[in-house]
C-alpha cells in the first residue's frame, strides 16, 4: 500500500506491521537448514473465532510484494495457524488458534496441505531422489527436504545422511557403514557381553535400570513388548551408557531409542508394526538395526549432552525459556497457571526430556523426528517453540481447569486421534514463532 508524504512520520498500525513481520518471514531464510513451511496470509474478523470450526474454510488476502520491514517491529501475537491443502481434490483449511493480547490482530493463516500428502507429493519424491542418487549428497539441501516429512520408505537412508552417520559421499557409505556396525558389535561384546562378575556395582544397577524400564517403553505399541525388542534396546541402552560416562543412563533415553528402531527396521519389514515380528529377521539384519540405532542416538544426544547429565540442567534451561516464551505470546494464560500454583517443571520437564514421544500417538513420531534431526544442532532451541505451539493448542481448555485438573490434563493430553495435519500446524506455528522472536531472544535469555 503507497503513503503519501504527510503520513510518513505517523506510526505504523498493528496489522501493518504484523504485514511487514510476515513478508519479512516468508521472504528471507531466517531459519538455517529449511525453507518456511507455507505461504502467509492475513486478514481480520470482528466476531470472535468459534472452536467448533477448527477445520471450516475461511479467505484471505495475500501479503503484497511491497510489504515489507523487520521482525523487531512486531510486538503482538497471532490468533490462527491454518493449514491449507493444495490437492486439487480438497479444499479445506484448517485453523488453530492461539490468545492475542492485541484484539486487531485477528488471525494468520498458513495454507498447505497435509504433511502426509507433502511426503509423498510427486515433485517432493523428485527431490528426495535426486538429491540421494547424488556421488556427493549436499546435505543442507536434504535438511530442507527432510523439515517437511520424509518419504516412509526414504526415511532410513535420509535419517542416516542428515545425523552424520553416514557420509555424504556414496562411494564411502557403504564401507563407513559397515566398519560403524562391526565397531558396535565389537563394543557390545566388551560391555555387554560379560558376566556381573566383570561389572562395577554401579554397572549392575544401571543395567538393572535398563532392563526395569525396557518392557515399560511405549506401553500402548504391541511391537515393543516382544522380549526380542527390549533385549535389542537393553543393548543399545547400556553400551550408549558405558561408553558416555558423564551422564550414564538416564530415564526418557529409552524413549529416544525408539523412532531409530522402527525406521531402520521397517528396511526389513513390512506392512504394519502391529504385524511386526523380530523373530522373522536374521541375526546380522537385527544387528544392523542396532549398530544404526546405538550411532544415531549418539548423533542426537552429542547436540544436547547436558540434558542429561546431572541434575539434567539442558532440560531446565529450556523449560525456564518456554515459560518466558509462552509469556511473551499469550500471557493470560501463563497468568492463569501462576494464579492455579501450576509450575512448568510439572509437566514440560517430560516433554524436554522424552522429546514430546509420551504426548504424541506413536505413528506421528517419525514424522515429528524428520524435524527434528533436520533442524541438527539448531534442535535444542527449536525444542522450546515446539512446546510452546503445543501447550497452546489447549489454550481455551486450559482457561477453564484449576490446579489438579490442570495438571492431569497436561499429563495425559488428548492427542490419541491426532493425524498429520494436527501436527503439521504445531510445527508450522512453532516455525513462524521462532521467526519472530529470532531476532530478538533477550526474552528467552536465562
Amino acid at each position: 500500500m503507497m503513503r503519501s508524504n504527510s503520513s510518513k512520520d505517523t506510526p505504523p498500525s498493528p496489522d501493518s506491521r504484523l504485514n511487514q513481520t510476515l513478508r519479512n518471514v516468508q521472504g528471507f531464510r531466517l531459519l538455517k537448514g529449511r525453507s518456511f513451511p507455507g505461504k502467509v496470509l492475513i486478514t481480520q474478523r470482528d466476531d470472535p473465532l468459534d472452536a467448533s470450526n477448527l477445520y471450516s474454510p475461511s479467505s484471505g488476502r495475500r501479503i503484497s510484494d511491497t510489504e515489507a520491514g523487520s521482525s523487531e517491529q512486531m510486538d503482538g501475537s497471532f490468533e490462527e495457524v491454518q493449514n491449507r491443502s493444495n490437492s486439487e481434490s480438497s479444499s479445506s483449511v484448517n485453523k488453530m488458534k492461539s490468545s492475542a493480547p492485541n484484539p486487531e490482530l485477528s488471525y494468520i493463516e498458513i495454507p498447505k496441505s497435509p504433511m502426509g500428502s507433502r511426503a509423498t507429493d510427486s515433485a517432493r519424491l523428485t527431490k528426495f531422489t535426486k538429491e540421494l542418487s547424488s556421488p556427493t549428497v549436499i546435505l543442507e539441501k536434504l535438511r530442507e527436504l527432510a523439515w517437511s516429512g520424509v518419504p516412509p520408505y526414504l526415511r532410513p537412508a535420509v535419517w542416516r545422511l542428515i545425523l552424520g552417520y553416514a557420509p555424504p559421499n556414496s562411494d564411502r557409505r557403504e564401507g563407513v557403514l559397515a566398519r560403524k556396525r562391526l565397531e558396535y558389535l565389537d563394543c557390545v561384546a566388551q560391555y555387554y557381553d560379560i558376566p556381573d562378575t566383570e561389572r562395577t556395582n554401579e554397572e549392575i544397577n544401571m543395567l538393572r535400570q535398563i532392563a526395569v524400564d525396557c518392557p515399560r517403553t511405549v506401553p500402548d505399541v504391541s511391537f515393543f513388548q516382544q522380549s526380542q525388542v527390549q533385549k535389542s534396546l537393553e543393548r543399545i541402552l547400556y553400551t550408549w551408557a558405558i561408553r558416555h560416562p558423564a551422564s550414564g543412563y538416564v530415564q526418557g533415553i529409552n524413549d529416544l531409542a525408539t523412532p531409530f528402531m522402527v525406521v531402520f527396521l521397517s528396511e526389513y519389514l513390512e506392512g504394519s508394526i502391529d504385524t511386526w515380528q523380530m523373530a522373522d529377521l536374521a541375526p546380522e539384519k537385527i544387528s544392523n538395526v542396532e549398530a544404526d540405532c546405538y550411532w544415531c542416538l549418539t548423533k542426537l544426544l552429542d547436540g544436547m549432552q547436558d540434558h542429561y547429565t546431572f541434575a539434567q540442567p539442558g532440560i531446565q534451561r529450556l523449560v525456564f525459556k518456554l515459560k518466558e516464551l509462552v509469556r511473551r505470546i499469550d500471557e493470560p494464560i501463563l497468568r492463569h497457571m501462576e494464579e492455579q500454583g501450576l509450575e512448568f517443571l510439572q509437566f514440560a520437564f517430560r516433554w524436554f526430556n522424552c522429546l514430546l514421544i509420551r504426548e504424541m500417538p506413536f505413528h506421528l513420531v517419525s514424522r515429528l523426528w524428520d524435524t527434528y534431526l533436520a533442524e541438527g544442532d539448531a534442535l535444542p532451541d527449536f525444542l522450546v517453540y515446539i512446546a510452546a505451539s503445543f501447550l497452546l493448542s489447549w489454550t481455551e481448555k486450559l482457561q477453564q481447569l484449576e490446579f489438579q485438573d490442570m495438571v492431569m490434563f497436561l499429563q495425559h493430553l488428548p492427542t490419541h486421534n491426532w493425524s498429520d495435519l494436527e501436527l503439521e500446524m504445531v510445527l508450522s506455528r512453532a516455525y513462524m514463532w521462532h521467526a519472530m522472536f529470532s531476532s530478538s531472544p533477550s526474552h528467552l535469555v536465562s
